[in-house]
Formats: C-alpha cells, structure tokens, sequence
C-alpha cells in the first residue's frame, strides 16, 4: 500500500513537472531546443531573431555626457530629405543649437579653463570646408566651424538631392534669424556656408530676434512667466531634497575653500562640461599651491561631476511627470511654431505655381538650448533629450502625388488644398515625425505613410493650448495661473 502511494505521488509529481516545463516554453520563460525546431521548419529560409527580455541599461550620466559634447570629429548622419517615391520636398525649416562656447559662469577661485577658440585649420579635428570659410568670413579667426557638418549635410539632402535651392537662389527664397549674441550669429553663418549651392554672405538678409523664444511681436505672455517661475520653485525643491546632490556640494565648497551657497549659486556644472568636452582635467582651487590651500587634494573630480549629472537627468524625469515644463514650453514655443505653420502654409497653397516664384523655402534660426528644448516639450518630444552642442530640429514640408487633373482642381475649389501635403519632424538626423504630440495617433502603415500637414496646423493653431485649458495663445497667455 505504501508503495503504491509512492508510485502515486512520483506520477502527480511528474505531472505537474511536465506541466510546468510546457507552460514556461510557452511563454519563452526557458528556451526550447533549437535543433528541433529548426527540423520542424523544414525548408523554410525565413530567419527568425530571438526576442531578448533584458532589462534597459541603467542611466550613465558619464555616456550621456559624451552625447551632449557632440565632438567635432564625429561623422554626421541622418534621415533627412528622405521621403516614398513621387513625394517633392516644397520647404524646409530648421532651428539649431549655437555650437560649442566658452562658459557663461565661472567657478569661484578656480582659473578658467585653457580653451583657444581661435579657429585655425592647422588644429585636429578639422573640416575640408573649415580653411574657405575662414578666408570667406574673415571674421579674425572666430567661428564656429561645428556647423560647417550640419551645413554640408544638409547640403547633401536637400540641395544635391532635391535641388532645393539652386546656384543663383534668390535672397527671397531664404529666412534667416539669430539672436544678438555672437555665438548664433557666427554658428548659422558657419552652417550657411556648408549648406548654400554658392555662399555670399553679402546677400544674406540675417534678421535679429531679441529673446531667445524668438517669440518676435508677441512675447508679451504673463502666464508663460508663471508657469516658468513655478517650475523653477519645483527644481530647487528637487534639487534640495536630494541628499547625495547636497553632499556632493558641500564637499566640493570645502575643496575650493568656498561657501556652499556661493558654489551653488555659480552653476559649476556649465564649467565642469566645458571641461569634460574639451578633455581637460577639472578645475582646482587657485590656492592650493599655497600653505593655505584648504584640501590636499583641491581639484574637483569626475565623481562630483557625475552626481550633478545624473541629478539633472533624475530632473528631467520629474519634469515629464510634474507638467509645469510643459505648459511653459507650450507658449514660449507657440510664437516660432506659429511662424514656421504660417510659412508652410503660404508654401502650401502656392505650390502648383511654385515654379518661377520666389517664396521661402528654406528658413533657418540659430538659436540657444533654452530655445531648443521648450520647442521640443511643447512638440511632445520630451524624451529626445537635452539639445547638444550643434543640435538641429528640421521640419520638411513635403507634397504628395499628384492626383487627376479634374480632382485637383475640384479641391482647390473646395479649399481641399491640404490634401496631398506633408510635414516631417527631425531631430539630429532621427525622424520623431510619429512621435510627435500632432501624429502619434497617424497610422504610419496607412496608405499615407507621412503625417498630414494639417495635424500640424491644428495642434499649433488649437490643439498644443488643450493642455493650459485654452483654445488660443492670447486666452492662454492672459488667463489666470493657479
């Protein structure tokens, strides 16, 4: 009897075994024998790549760094100007980030970093373009060759590919605007000059926008303000509820024999990346050649750089989740966003006579990372990242087939004039077009394959406010803020 219910239990056991082992195959919890299954394929040549279930790399702030330094010497690439068949490209707009540049802040009782930026085509990396430019600008030597890339690239797209723009453009048919600040200035003219059929800085038209929102006739927006004022009171909660972050501070201040609150109020993370970008050791304190010198060591370290880093980037994540950002991403981007529509729209409805015409095809606003990245929160673009050096955003406005002669006109007639036109969204050469807040909901495997340029004009006109309970930037922009 005893064996008997042995024998039992071994069966119930193997049952459930075999059971078990079924179900995990089942769901890919364990592999199965490959070889088996390759028999079982037969003839079949198809191959079939294994789904990996692996966790996501865990964030490092250091791999991160070497994103946002964008070294000169690294090669460019990018999706843009690449459409289906039978589509035109009718226009291109493209915002840039100014290239690399001297701190804005320094750290106190530390020297400024050794930086010549005096361009020179005798120092390594350089350019092909880099020596013409330089005898072409004569600027004295400075520049921001960075962009001589993003120009050649874009030259290639467009103006090889698409003929765009040809030899003897018109300075009509091009919209150029920067900031007063040298460094937009001298970066839009750099990627002109790897960008234009034939440069002449003569006949460029270069137009100066006050504020780096490039928000034009139409700054005035009292709830932009707030909301930015409230979303800073969220990052120094942020900021100061992080222990790791406050330590690293404090350490740092007693390296430099500073006061903490001084230290903090310098910004030293704007220094420390002109440092890791160039590749120079990170900054001591000016004293510590002397008997006074407050620490041994007296430098700053890799490690306190790291911690600042990765607090940024735990900010970024906040950010996303607490919306304040966004509602002052979304009217201090309207005004560029507005104008850019404007322009696409004008292109749009001239199109079937664009031969022969001179409108804006081709605009370009250098620009600043406190431009860049509201721009791409207020695009639903937020996890594309915080603009590098050099960074550039691309809209392309493209026309579909053309259809029959009779529905064409009949169209027109009707004000259907948006049917066969498309927009594309770029940043730094990757197509977010269906990740935008406008197309996310596109079905991309339609017979459409492109987002239609009137998601992009409804969402800038209507549909970007919904999050600020508003249907206008004027309402948006003079309602109450709580």
């Amino acid at each position: 009897m005893l064996a008997r219910s042995r024998f039992m239990l071994v069966l119930v056991v193997g049952a459930l075994l075999a059971v078990l082992s079924f179900s995990l195959q089942y769901l890919h919890l364990i592999p199965t024998n490959p070889v088996a299954e390759q028999k079982l394929l037969g003839k079949s040549r198809k191959r079939v790549n294994p789904v990996l279930h692996t966790d996501p790399p865990a964030p490092d702030p250091i791999r991160d760094t070497h994103r946002y330094c964008n070294y000169p010497n690294l090669t460019e690439h990018g999706w843009e100007g690449h459409s289906p068949a039978d589509y035109r490209l009718l226009s291109v707009h493209v915002m840039i980030r100014h290239g690399d540049r001297f701190p804005l802040y320094s750290i106190p009782k530390t020297k400024k970093p050794a930086i010549d930026c005096v361009l020179s085509d005798k120092r390594k990396p350089s350019h092909p373009l880099l020596a013409s430019f330089i005898s072409h600008m004569a600027l004295g030597g400075r520049g921001h060759w960075d962009h001589l890339k993003n120009g050649d690239h874009l030259r290639q797209a467009y103006i090889k590919r698409h003929s765009l723009l040809t030899a003897d453009w018109s300075p009509r048919q091009l919209w150029v605007e920067t900031t007063g600040k040298s460094r937009t200035l001298q970066s839009g003219l750099a990627f002109l000059f790897g960008f234009l059929p034939r440069f002449d800085w003569s006949r460029l038209t270069v137009r100066q926008q006050w504020s780096t929102l490039f928000c034009g006739s139409l700054c005035d927006c009292p709830a932009r303000n707030r909301y930015l004022d409230q979303e800073q009171r969220r990052q120094y909660r942020q900021r100061t509820a992080d222990t790791e972050l406050e330590r690293t501070y404090i350490t740092m201040a007693k390296t430099l024999g500073v006061a903490t609150k001084i230290l903090r109020a310098a910004n030293p993370v704007d220094a420390l990346l002109c440092h890791f970008c160039h590749g120079l050791a990170f900054p001591c304190s000016s004293s510590r050649t002397t008997s006074k010198a407050p620490d041994e060591g007296a430098c700053l370290t890799l490690q306190h750089f790291a911690v600042i880093r990765r607090q940024q980037k735990d900010d970024e994540l906040e950010r996303r989740e607490a919306g304040l950002y966004r509602r002052y991403a979304v009217l201090a981007a309207h005004p560029y966003l507005n104008r850019t529509a404007t322009q696409m729209e004008r292109i749009a409805r001239g199109s079937q006579a664009r031969k022969g015409t001179e409108e804006v095809v081709f605009a370009l606003a250098s620009a600043h990372d406190v431009t860049m990245a509201p721009l791409l929160s207020a695009l639903g673009l937020e996890g594309a990242g915080f603009p590098k050096f050099a960074a550039r955003l691309v809209f392309e406005l493209w026309n579909g087939p053309e259809a029959k002669d009779n529905e064409r006109k009949s169209d027109r007639k009707r004000g259907r004039w948006l049917k066969n036109m498309f927009i594309r969204v770029l940043y730094n050469g990757e197509d977010l077009t269906f990740d935008t807040a406008f197309c996310r909901d596109h079905n991309r495997h339609s017979a459409q394959p492109l987002c239609p340029l009137g998601n992009f004009l409804s969402f800038v006109r209507n549909d970007m406010f919904n999050i600020v309970n508003a249907t206008s930037y004027q309402q948006a922009c003079h309602q109450t803020v709580l």
